[in-house]
C-alpha cells in the first residue's frame, strides 16, 4: 500500500465503492485500482458509486492487491479511524526520519499492533520486550521512531504505552524497509545479537555504535538475516574475488568464519561463500575503524 497525495490524481477520479464512517472510503481511482480515502465527511451519506472530489481528499491509500484491501477496509470497520491517523502519522514521521519509503503493508501491521497493544493497556496485560536492549542496540533511528510513536499515541489517544513498545514499533518499521514478514523479524534480530557477539569476542571489544562502518555492518546483517530467512538460488560465486579478499583481510575472513560456525551452532543456518566473503569485507572495514586492522590496498 503506498500513500499517494491527492494532488497527484486526477479531478473526479475517485469513486466511491463502500463508506468506512464518516470520514473513511473504499473508492475506486480512473485505472480501476482500488483505494481507501481518508477526508473530513466524505463517507457522510454517502452510496455506492458516488464520486469524491480530491479536494475534499486528505490521505490517499493504494492498494497492492486485494487481499490488502479487504484487510485494511476491515481495519476501519472493526477500530476507531484515530488508529490509522495515528499509524499514517507515525509512518510519515519514520519516512522522514530514516529518508526512505516504507512498505506499505506497514499500514496494516502497525495499524493492528497499535490496536491490541491499546486493548492490552486496557486491560492491564503487559508484554516485556525481550529483545529491547538488541532494538535500540542495532536499529537505533527505528527505535528513536518508536519512541516518537509514543509520544503521537499518547498525544492524538491520551494512552501512555511503556518504552517496550518503542520496541515493537521499531521492529515494524524495520521489516517494513525489508518488506518481510514479521514473524522474521525477531529471529532476524537475535542473528545480529549472535553476530555481533562473536565480532565482540573475537576482537576483544564491542565495536562503537556511532561510527558509519557500524551502520553500514548492522543493515548488510538486517539483509543477510532476510536473506537466509527465506533462502534463494545463489549466484555463481566468484573464486577469484573471494580468494583475495581471505588473502588481503585474513583476520576479518577468520572473524567471518567463527560466525560462520556460531550461526550453525545457534541457528542451524549454512552462511554460502558468497555471504561470508560479503561479510569479511564490512568486518575488515569495522576492524579498521577499532584500530585493530590494517588498511589493505588491491
Amino acid at each position: 500500500m503506498e500513500n499517494i497525495p491527492p494532488e497527484n490524481q486526477k479531478p473526479g477520479a475517485y469513486r466511491i465503492v463502500r463508506a468506512i464512517g464518516n470520514n473513511f472510503v473504499c473508492a475506486k481511482d480512473s485505472s480501476g485500482h482500488e483505494v481507501v480515502l481518508r477526508g473530513p465527511g466524505i463517507g457522510f451519506k454517502k452510496a455506492p458509486g458516488d464520486v469524491v472530489a480530491p479536494s475534499r481528499v486528505e490521505k490517499v491509500y493504494a492498494l497492492q492487491d486485494h487481499s490488502q484491501s479487504q484487510r485494511l477496509t476491515q481495519l476501519m470497520v472493526e477500530l476507531p479511524p484515530e488508529y490509522l491517523e495515528v499509524s499514517t502519522q507515525i509512518i510519515e514521521s519514520a519516512e522522514r526520519l530514516l529518508g526512505r519509503h516504507l512498505s506499505g503493508n506497514v499500514y496494516i501491521t502497525l495499524t493492528d499492533h497499535i490496536s491490541f497493544a491499546l486493548q492490552r493497556h486496557k486491560n492491564g496485560v503487559y508484554y516485556p520486550n525481550q529483545l529491547l536492549w538488541e532494538i535500540k542496540t542495532f536499529y537505533a533511528q527505528e527505535y528513536e521512531v518508536g519512541q516518537m510513536a509514543l509520544e503521537i499515541i499518547e498525544s492524538a489517544l491520551g494512552v501512555q504505552l511503556p518504552e517496550d513498545e518503542a520496541g515493537f514499533i521499531a521492529l515494524h518499521i524495520v521489516n517494513a524497509q525489508l518488506d518481510g514478514r514479521m514473524s522474521d523479524m525477531v529471529r532476524i534480530t537475535e542473528l545480529v545479537r549472535e553476530i555481533m557477539a562473536e565480532v565482540a569476542e573475537f576482537y576483544g571489544a564491542a565495536p562503537c555504535q556511532q561510527g558509519l562502518d557500524y551502520e553500514r555492518l548492522i543493515t548488510h546483517l538486517k539483509f543477510l538475516g532476510q536473506r537466509l530467512a527465506r533462502p534463494r538460488p545463489q549466484a555463481r560465486e566468484d573464486a577469484t574475488f573471494q580468494g583475495m579478499i581471505r588473502q588481503h583481510y585474513p583476520q576479518a575472513f577468520a572473524c567471518a568464519l567463527r560466525v560462520k560456525e556460531r550461526l550453525k551452532r545457534v541457528f542451524d543456518l549454512d552462511l554460502p561463500g558468497e555471504e561470508l566473503t560479503f561479510l569479511t569485507v564490512h568486518l575488515q572495514r569495522l576492524a579498521l575503524a577499532m584500530g585493530q586492522a590494517k588498511e589493505e590496498n588491491f
